[in-house]
């Protein structure tokens, strides 16, 4: 918004000699670095105020697993609120409006993603953690099927949108694959390798959009189970992905490096750069020992945005390196499941999601923590060194 008023009122600006004050504005790193700063900002400012409110609300409950030994573990956070990802979504709600371009698509379509998750997962929390105070046998929280089917919605009209509005070039619809070149240099600009690229059509499109946006909302909700887990692998991903949306919307960076250049993705650094910050700001209050949890409130709608970005900027794969963490934990749930089922009662791990797995196994939960931070780490700096293999 005020990048948007200052575009709007630079003459006026201009006459009164105001304009060298907010042209800082028109550069996107700038905004970008004060998204970052402005979303941790509010976090902080905001964050006890919330707790207690919380708090008054008893938005908090022990957690149960079917495991009494980890149960015992757990039993330090019966009193600790939940739904904290409340601040989260409104620090980057108020920053994205705030310092993005509110005219491009992208922008519009991410605050949509954003809302639309954070009251699903809202809803959901406040079901299960006010329960006590309704009726005897009232249903603690939404069913599976009624959650993966908002998800499922919201990825599919995601997906549609941005086929039918995100471009008419071949790059905004390439499926691109690691270590695949999506431009050919020649002596004075690059020229599309259309007979080797994998154009995805609308279904196909929307497909692959739903299934990463709906994917990544669980695989980050399974991973909120430890103080800072969540919060702090969001924040590496979150500053992963500025980088990638800052060479998918440069045309020089993204001619020099063989990516897809989409126009307008640039904006998504300050998306990003949100999520960056409201993690980093939320890890003050939610790091060991935590004073709130982010609940389903938080972890959908991040692990939601997240996705959506990797769509934006075509790099649905590198977010499958960069968010390893989440896609681990998600598939040792799916497998512990699986093999439960046929192998008549056994399990491959301990427990899952795997965190409690090596929580079990004899780690203290910071250590499981920060080994995982490190992994994250890792994979996102392997993904964006991949960039330049190609």
């Amino acid at each position: 918004m005020l990048y948007n008023l200052v575009d709007q009122y630079k003459n006026l600006l201009d006459e009164l000699g105001l304009f060298s004050i907010f042209k800082v504005l028109y550069q996107l790193e700038f905004r970008a670095f004060c998204a970052v700063v402005l979303s941790f900002l509010i976090v902080l400012c905001l964050g006890k105020r919330t707790i207690r409110w919380l708090m008054r609300q008893k938005i908090g409950d022990a957690p149960e697993f079917y495991r009494a030994d980890l149960n015992e573990l757990m039993k330090s956070k019966a009193a600790t609120p939940t739904m904290g990802g409340i601040l989260i979504c409104a620090s980057i709600l108020v920053t994205i409006v705030l310092l993005a371009d509110l005219r491009v698509l992208y922008v519009r379509l991410a605050i949509i993603v954003l809302l639309w998750l954070a009251v699903l997962g809202g809803w959901d929390d406040w079901l299960k953690l006010t329960s006590a105070r309704r009726s005897p046998g009232s249903r603690e929280g939404l069913y599976a099927w009624e959650k993966l089917l908002f998800q499922l919605g919201i990825g599919a009209a995601a997906g549609y949108f941005l086929y039918r509005w995100g471009g008419t070039k071949i790059e905004p619809h390439v499926l691109n694959l690691p270590f695949q070149r999506t431009y050919l240099p020649t002596a004075t600009s690059p020229r599309p390798l259309a007979e080797s690229l994998i154009v995805l059509g609308p279904v196909a499109f929307v497909i692959v959009t739903t299934l990463l946006i709906a994917g990544t909302s669980n695989a980050v909700n399974l991973t909120d189970g430890m103080d800072g887990l969540a919060g702090g692998t969001l924040a590496v991903a979150a500053f992963a992905f500025m980088v990638l949306c800052y060479i998918a919307g440069t045309f020089a960076a993204a001619q020099g490096l063989l990516v897809p250049f989409v126009e307008h993705a640039e904006e998504m650094m300050v998306v990003t750069g949100a999520m960056a910050g409201a993690s980093l700001g939320f890890l003050w209050f939610n790091c060991a020992p935590a004073q709130v949890f982010m609940g389903d409130t938080g972890s959908l709608p991040l692990g939601g945005l997240l996705a959506y970005v990797a769509v934006v900027i075509r790099q649905e794969i590198l977010l499958l390196i960069i968010g390893g963490i989440f896609f681990l934990e998600m598939a040792s749930v799916i497998l512990q499941v699986a093999y439960f089922k046929y192998s008549g009662g056994k399990r491959i791990f301990r427990c899952s999601p795997i965190h409690h797995h090596y929580h079990l196994g004899g780690w203290s939960e910071q250590q499981v923590v920060v080994r995982f931070w490190v992994l994250a780490v890792a994979l996102a700096t392997l993904a964006l060194v991949s960039i330049k293999l190609r």
